[in-house]
């Protein structure tokens, strides 16, 4: 039995859910989100809240049930508060600023990297040594605050790079004589 898809997904006031066969469509005050649920479960609106069940007793249809709900909960999240992923810059003369709907980061490259921003997220920076990363879907939020740390991944000697705000970087000692 899941503990997690027991539970039902219950909905604050100013959002509305329609369920149509496998298909959940979450309405709140930040946007629309829908998702597609697999075959191996239900999904029933009931006196407010989204619940999830299992169709039979296979290991899928238990697997697909947690999942299912955890993403039904993620739609909510997005509509009514949204994601957010802070990124923290560290090094001398390393920086980030907004150029219209572009990000330009100087990261001790021969060239500066402009990062285009999709329509979906919001990218500020309000220090050049911060940038956030803001968005209704989690997954979308999480893949472009990734496609940023790529560009210079923290290094372990002396912690230079773009790095998640609450991440610990292990640091390495150098070399000694």
């Amino acid at each position: 039995m899941s503990r997690i898809g027991k539970k039902p997904v219950e909905l604050p006031s100013g959002v509305t859910a329609s369920v149509s066969g496998q298909t959940v469509e979450i309405k709140g005050p930040k946007g629309v989100r829908t998702f597609n649920a697999t075959d191996d479960v239900t999904i029933t609106l009931e006196d407010n809240a989204v619940q999830v069940m299992p169709r039979g007793k296979s290991k899928r249809a238990r697997q697909q049930w947690g999942m299912s709900r955890t993403q039904v909960a993620n739609l909510v999240t997005g509509v009514t508060e949204g994601f957010k992923k802070e990124l923290e810059i560290n090094g001398v003369g390393y920086r980030a600023a907004m150029e219209g709907k572009n990000l330009k980061l100087a990261l001790g490259l021969s060239h500066d990297v402009i990062f285009a921003v999709p329509d979906t997220v919001t990218v500020t920076a309000p220090k050049p040594t911060e940038i956030i990363v803001e968005g209704i879907d989690q997954q979308i939020v999480g893949q472009v605050a990734a496609k940023i740390r790529e560009y210079r991944k923290p290094e372990p000697y002396k912690g230079k790079g773009i790095k998640y705000k609450d991440e610990y970087i292990f640091r390495k000692e150098g070399k000694t004589k």
